[in-house]
């Protein structure tokens, strides 16, 4: 390792504080890689400490900022890993390989297919470092999966969410490679596909476009849902496929239920008692609304609040727990600290603060909301799991 390099390398360790962009404007640093480079060098180095700090070998280089948004965390690829076993693993989409380096250690043999040349050879040196073998495919999706003969137990497939124009986009028909095209073919090919899609997307909609669905993940990290995970199988039932909302390092227990669940169980609604449940966003995106009611024995405040109560705690549940008692907005101590709720409320957060002259923080809750019998100030303080 030559005396430029490990300079470069400790230039980028010591200066993770640099303005970057003002990094650009400055003359050469360095003799054998420019400053653009070397700015992407160390944007790269922070989101690897906070994404996926484990994989941060001395010799790992980093691509550019839009492949790094689009990487999974080492929480959510860890989770995932767990989800899988078998014998071949091929990664559709590599991009910059995370999610198939932690999803195929319980493979024997693994296929990384990526169309951008540059950022494949670029993960091809990042696995020599970090010591892990696989087959490296320069091609698309679309033609190498046409092409190959081969049959695997998991294909992995994270489409891009972006147009040439950097646009986002959402439905599964916009997205490339365009996976309703290529469904039918993806499960001849491997007895089980899963799709890696934006937390934005819509479950409703996928359980009625995807076919041959087993399971839906919805997977968040610390209560900010992170994405969507799509399983496919050969066998399945609409009716049977399960739904399974994850909110990582957390002490939310994982809820699943079925998509018959889903859509069938009606709630009973109620005034607030002693305790307040709001779930977390895991299970909110999830829309199992009624389900959360009649799961836990609790009563849903109103059909368009997704808050729900009870007089006895129940402990186990997958989200915040309040004990709650009913005030009046002319009981708020002026400029007093609380955290601020409002849920099914004619004022956003920031309106309520302005209007009753509030700060956020503190111990306290204020919760503006709308129960069956109208709107609805709470203040409450949250149980400690």
């Amino acid at each position: 390792m030559d005396l430029q390099y490990k300079e470069i390398q400790a230039f980028i360790k010591e200066h993770l504080d640099i303005d970057t962009t003002q990094l650009l404007l400055k003359k050469p640093i360095f003799a054998t890689i420019s400053n653009s480079v070397l700015a992407q060098q160390i944007e790269g180095y922070k989101v690897a400490q906070r994404k996926f700090p484990s994989l941060l070998a001395e010799g790992i280089q980093f691509p550019k900022k839009l492949n790094l948004e689009q990487t999974s965390s080492e929480a959510t690829a860890t989770y995932k890993a767990k989800l899988l076993q078998g014998k071949n693993f091929l990664d559709l989409t590599a991009g910059f390989g995370i999610d198939a380096y932690f999803l195929s250690q319980s493979f024997e043999e693994v296929t990384l297919v990526e169309q951008d040349a540059e950022l494949l050879q670029l993960v091809t040196q990042n696995w020599k470092v970090l010591g892990r073998k696989a087959t490296f495919v320069d091609s698309d999706a679309e033609s190498f999966l046409q092409a190959t003969t081969a049959h695997y137990d998991v294909i992995y497939i994270d489409p891009a969410r972006r147009d040439h124009q950097l646009q986002k986009k959402f439905l599964l028909e916009d997205l490339s490679p365009n996976i309703l095209e290529l469904q039918e073919l993806l499960l001849k090919k491997s007895a089980k596909v899963i799709t890696k899609l934006s937390p934005l997307i819509d479950i409703h909609y996928l359980l009625h476009t995807l076919n041959n669905i087993t399971h839906i993940e919805i997977i968040a990290l610390r209560n900010e849902v992170k994405e969507v995970l799509v399983i496919q199988e050969a066998a399945s039932s609409l009716e049977d496929v399960e739904i399974r909302c994850v909110n990582l390092q957390s002490k939310d227990p994982i809820l699943s239920f079925n998509a018959k669940e889903l859509q069938g169980t009606q709630a009973t609604y109620g005034t607030p008692g002693r305790y307040l449940y709001i779930p977390n966003n895991a299970l909110l995106k999830s829309g199992a609304f009624n389900y959360i009611a009649t799961y836990y024995g609790l009563k849903k405040l109103e059909v368009n609040t997704h808050l729900y109560t009870s007089d006895e705690l129940i402990d186990n549940f997958a989200g915040r727990i309040l004990e709650v008692a009913q005030t009046h907005p002319k009981q708020i101590k002026k400029k007093t600290h609380y955290n601020i709720i409002t849920k099914n409320y004619p004022l956003s957060v920031a309106e309520v603060k302005k209007k009753y002259h509030l700060e956020e923080g503190g111990t306290e809750y204020l919760i503006f909301t709308r129960s069956v019998s109208g709107m609805e100030l709470l203040l409450g303080r949250e149980i400690e799991k």
